[in-house]
């Protein structure tokens, strides 16, 4: 028995797939669990009161009252070492993971965004207590305003890490579900902040390595790179992507991306020393880049690419950072967002869809690995939150006993 445990069913039968999921994780945990996570996947958004009341009532007869669910609806989900659900072209599929925090203060919330001419604020976080170490937040993209409201907590909330990420809606725009409890919402941000005694490491892959020389931005207009190192910054991409064998450059036409550097003052910038952007296409008459952000001059980048050997190595190597935290000789369980860009076509069959929760499985040792597939990923890149893109962002958690004093 484990403080922790996962359970993975598909089923046509979502009531039934999460009962039986529901059952798979609470019945390997060592006593009544403090938190849950449930992660549907599906095609009917009607299909959440279901999910949530099925988990919910589960969850009751443990008999720990107090015991926090959240969740949300998506097309794809990850459990018991696979990736499954509509998203992957299976049945519907209800993942649950449960895990008992002795002394974890676990709140939870709904968020939701006040509109009020062009200015936007965003109610119901908690008040922050000293002793908070982490907020893990599933978010509707199309209600909640997440980039900015991420942004904006490196300032309100400094040194307190969110994790977790968008949740694509499961039938088009306005169709996301959110659970909290035996609840659900259509709008806005539900989650959970931890506080006390909370054993928790996070591990961001962004996937990529970098390529070329770190140069500094010397021209730029909104999004639009216009030098580097004193040249046109579209020169200095060509002059980089001449260097580049044949492989490479054919990565390069769905895989190229710059990397902000996060410490101006390194002396060297490696792979997970910056924060990914996209690229997003060129104008040759001013010899200008567009990127998935807005970089201003004087800043250090350099240009990275994505592909799946680069991704796979990545996260084994954060993963193997995560787990080797000093203090720390187990990971119990652990919670996975992953891009549905890297399910779709990022990993080579056999493995596929099912590349990331096996990689976090194996890098932290353990089994009680759940998590889905987001329209966009949340967790600290060099110290401060951020909005990624095809990204994995973990949430592990440590056995208490297993903890080397």
């Amino acid at each position: 028995m484990s403080r922790f445990g996962e359970g993975l069913a598909v089923d046509t039968d979502v009531e039934r797939a999460a009962r039986r999921a529901a059952y798979g994780a609470l019945s390997t945990v060592d006593g009544p669990p403090d938190l849950v996570a449930v992660f549907a996947g599906v095609t009917d958004p009607d299909d959440a009161d279901r999910v949530a009341a099925s988990v919910q009532a589960m969850v009751a007869a443990t008999g720990n009252e107090r015991c926090t669910v959240v969740g949300a609806l998506t097309p794809g989900v990850m459990g018991d070492a696979r990736a499954v659900g509509p998203l992957l072209g299976g049945d519907p599929a209800v993942s649950v993971w449960a895990g008992r925090l002795p002394g974890v203060r676990v709140r939870s919330f709904h968020l939701h965004a006040n509109r009020q001419g062009e200015s936007i604020t965003v109610g119901g976080l908690p008040e922050p207590w000293p002793d908070d170490r982490v907020v893990l937040m599933l978010a509707d993209p199309h209600s909640f305003p997440a980039d900015g409201f991420i942004e904006r907590s490196n300032e309100a909330l400094p040194g307190l890490p969110f994790v977790g990420g968008l949740v694509p809606g499961v039938a088009g725009r306005g169709s996301a579900r959110l659970i909290r409890g035996g609840s659900t919402h259509d709008e806005g941000a539900v989650g959970v902040m931890l506080g006390g005694p909370v054993d928790a490491a996070i591990a961001v892959s962004q996937g990529c390595r970098p390529i070329g020389p770190t140069m500094t931005v010397t021209a730029a207009e909104g999004n639009m790179l216009l030098g580097l190192a004193g040249r046109p910054a579209l020169d200095r991409l060509r002059e980089i992507l001449d260097e580049l064998d044949a492989a490479e450059r054919l990565a390069v036409s769905t895989g190229l991306h710059l990397g902000v550097a996060m410490d101006e003052y390194a002396d060297q910038h490696e792979s997970g020393d910056f924060l990914i952007r996209g690229v997003l296409g060129t104008d040759p008459e001013r010899g200008g880049i567009a990127v998935g952000d807005v970089i201003g001059v004087g800043r250090t980048v350099r240009f990275q690419l994505r592909d799946a050997a680069s991704a796979g190595r990545e996260l084994d190597a954060v993963l193997e950072a995560c787990r080797g935290r000093p203090g720390y000789a187990t990971i119990g369980g652990a919670l996975v967002v992953s891009c549905n860009g890297r399910a779709a076509d990022l990993f080579p069959q056999p493995l596929g869809a099912g590349h990331d929760i096996l990689a976090v499985r194996a890098g932290l040792g353990t089994n009680a690995v759940s998590g889905f597939f987001g329209a966009g990923e949340i967790g600290p890149v060099g110290g401060r939150n951020h909005l990624h893109g095809y990204t994995a962002s973990v949430l592990a958690f440590a056995e208490p006993d297993a903890r080397i004093v």
